[in-house]
């Protein structure tokens, strides 16, 4: 089990910052971590774990190096020759290649200035076919050479020249994968939604779907919506492989649906909807911790589960879309096990849930009182005796103050029908429309002709 350091660390109400430095070796191997992806985010996550571990920094800084070469990212290649001059100036590849730099350079403008000659020529023949793959090659390149905005819209302009579904989808992801790249989840919500709303073949549908639910879960946990992003998550099936790997894996799918679900659902729905689930099961068995973790909960053994997560903090303070919102997540999970907890009793000591939960009597208190003031749990301190104590309940008057409140709704609604029905009977009603204007002046006329006052000195009764 992990020390008690760790797990306050970890859990406790103190959560540090997303741009703290991360001690201890992870629990994953960095060459075989960063060969489970492809394309752009190989460089970012290494870029991360040699920007925030102290244990893995050389070795992942000169990775970024060797990585960033590979490409045609000019900007980033002298981001990660700096870091790495910044960790070891005596290392070879920390003097920068300025021949590569201005070879790529020269070729990546070369590249485009082609690239846009002939998209020009392309719409000036009209063929449609032609400028969408002339756009895509456009917003690929710009990608590649990390301009993320015109890639955004060389690949959004394509849509007006797609011609079938199938493109539509095959467009829809490539925007996708830019706007996950700049952090854009509105537009990967967006994207989504509209890929969603297209007639596809049933087996481009069923390989596109898990991949549209993993960007769904990523775009909605980035944006603090966990119980989306966990029923996101859990709808990702188990083909989805390595078809995504140029964002996340099937072992990221399993930590963040697994975190997420911890977070959000009730410990009786965790066992139906994560660990019975066939297709989510399959994820589980990448990550047998995060399983292990969820067990615990169900089965509350709440110190354990924590212990759990404790123990895999590093990894997950070291995945370039977790790292932001652990610390909301792992402090979600750890007020849940307090309440857990603390709901089969009328009282506890402060000290025994100190000792449960690792951490000092003091904090222990501070971290109920903040979670009273916020709502989530239903208690009050006894300070003099050091007690946590439950609200009393009263079933009885509980419900009679519901009868109460529905006898007084029940009246309020009687009285409003009473009016309007008066209201309706002395034709005092208003209708909307032209033609309930015209009907509403005419009954204004009709009703002062029959309050006006009689001419001649006689009444109405003589007259009649």
């Amino acid at each position: 089990m992990a020390s008690a350091h760790q797990i306050a660390a970890a859990t406790g109400p103190s959560k540090r910052n997303a741009t703290a430095m991360v001690d201890g070796p992870p629990k994953f191997d960095l060459d075989t971590y960063i060969a489970n992806y492809e394309g752009r985010t190989r460089y970012a996550r290494l870029a991360l774990i040699g920007s925030h571990s102290t244990y893995l920094a050389l070795e992942a800084s000169r990775a970024a190096v060797l990585e960033a070469k590979r490409g045609k990212d000019v900007k980033r290649y002298v981001q990660a020759v700096e870091r790495l001059a910044a960790l070891a100036p005596d290392d070879p590849e920390a003097e920068p290649d300025r021949s590569w730099v201005e070879t790529t350079t020269k070729e990546s403008e070369a590249a485009a200035e082609r690239m846009e000659a002939e998209l020009k020529r392309y719409k000036n023949n009209l063929i449609k076919e032609s400028i969408r793959m002339g756009n895509e090659d456009l917003g690929l390149h710009y990608q590649g050479t990390g301009d993320l905005q015109r890639s955004f819209q060389s690949l959004h302009r394509m849509r007006d020249y797609c011609t079938s579904p199938k493109h539509l989808a095959d467009m829809a992801m490539k925007v996708i994968l830019v706007a996950i790249e700049d952090k854009n989840w509105m537009a990967v919500q967006s994207q989504v939604h509209k890929v969603r709303g297209h007639a596809l073949k049933s087996d481009d549908d069923s390989k596109l779907q898990p991949r549209l639910h993993a960007a769904l879960g990523l775009a909605q946990m980035c944006s603090g919506n966990y119980r989306e992003a966990a029923l996101s998550f859990l709808r990702v099936d188990s083909s989805l492989g390595t078809s995504f790997n140029e964002v996340l894996t099937a072992n990221d799918v399993a930590v963040y649906g697994g975190l997420c679900a911890l977070a959000t659902m009730h410990r009786t729905e965790l066992p139906q909807k994560v660990l019975d689930n066939a297709s989510f099961r399959a994820h589980l068995e990448l990550e047998p911790h995060v399983r292990r973790a969820i067990s615990f909960f169900c089965g509350s053994k709440f110190s354990h589960c924590l212990a759990v997560l404790s123990a895999h903090r590093t990894d997950f303070m070291l995945d370039l879309h977790l790292r932001g919102q652990v610390g909301q997540l792992l402090g979600l999970i750890r007020s849940k096990s307090i309440i857990g907890s603390f709901v089969p009793y009328q009282s506890v000591s402060l000290a025994s849930m100190a000792q449960a939960f690792v951490t000092t009597e003091p904090e222990m208190e501070d971290e109920l009182v903040e979670m009273i003031r916020q709502g989530s749990l239903k208690a009050r301190i006894d300070s003099q005796n050091g007690l946590l104590i439950s609200q009393e309940f009263h079933p009885r008057e509980q419900v009679q103050d519901e009868v109460l409140t529905m006898a007084k709704r029940y009246e309020q609604m009687a009285r409003l029908r009473l009016m309007i029905l008066n209201i309706a009977s002395a034709g005092l009603e208003v209708k909307h429309g032209k033609a309930s204007c015209q009907s509403s002046s005419h009954m204004q006329q009709s009703h002062m002709q029959h309050h006006r006052p009689p001419t001649g000195g006689g009444t109405g009764m003589e007259e009649g």
